[in-house]
């Protein structure tokens, strides 16, 4: 087992021998000013965690769509990501994703392939649209789309059946579907510091039965 660890090195950019490492594990490269990373990372099979937070990429390779072992984290929060390769749809057994503090104005599509996806974190980019194909991450337990555009969701939310925590604050919401009131195992749905938001009825239900309703 192989764990690299080059947080906080203002790199530029990775060295040869991390992608020579076929044994590593968990891959930290976050706060290395990097603007690109090289197609070489799809020879890393093993990888379980890759962590590119607070750099500076404007893209991904399509090899990371090359990792069968990527299954715990990546996080690719704080870039300046536009889009995300669609080869990240191969990627059916990884359970969280941050790509939050990106330029994001929808979710990316290739997310829609993320069936094992457990947590998705997407706060603080100009997302204005989340899809519809949002319901089919079966087993999604965490919604984070704090300080976006957001001025509603899609009623198709209201498949996430195991859904518990929705994040909505700072959003200029002015409606949500109802389906929402559905949710089985929702616990938590905040909607704070959404000033245009007039709280529907359905909101008494979701907390008459002892979920955290934020207002």
């Amino acid at each position: 087992m192989s764990h690299v660890t080059l947080w906080k090195r203002r790199l530029g950019a990775v060295p040869d021998e991390v992608w020579d490492d076929r044994d590593v594990e968990t891959l930290v490269l976050a706060e290395n000013d990097l603007t690109a990373v090289s197609e070489r990372i799809g020879g890393l099979k093993r990888l379980r965690m890759l962590d590119l937070g607070h750099n500076a990429l404007t893209s991904l390779p399509d090899a990371i769509g090359d990792l069968p072992s990527l299954t715990d984290f990546l996080y690719l929060h704080d870039n300046r990501l536009t889009h995300l390769p669609a080869s990240i749809a191969k990627l059916t057994k990884l359970r969280y994703v941050n790509i939050g503090e990106n330029a994001f104005t929808a979710l990316p599509d290739a997310i829609a392939g993320l069936s094992g996806l457990v947590e998705l974190r997407a706060s603080h980019c100009p997302i204005a649209v989340v899809p519809e194909w949002i319901g089919g991450l079966a087993r999604l337990r965490e919604l984070h789309l704090r300080g976006n555009r957001l001025t509603s969701l899609p009623a198709s939310v209201g498949l996430l059946r195991e859904l518990r925590h929705l994040d909505l604050r700072g959003n200029p919401l002015t409606e949500l579907p109802a389906s929402i009131a559905d949710l089985p195992k929702l616990e938590k749905l905040d909607l704070r510091w959404t000033p245009s938001f007039a709280p529907p009825p359905w909101l008494d239900h979701l907390a008459a039965r002892g979920a955290l309703v934020y207002l």
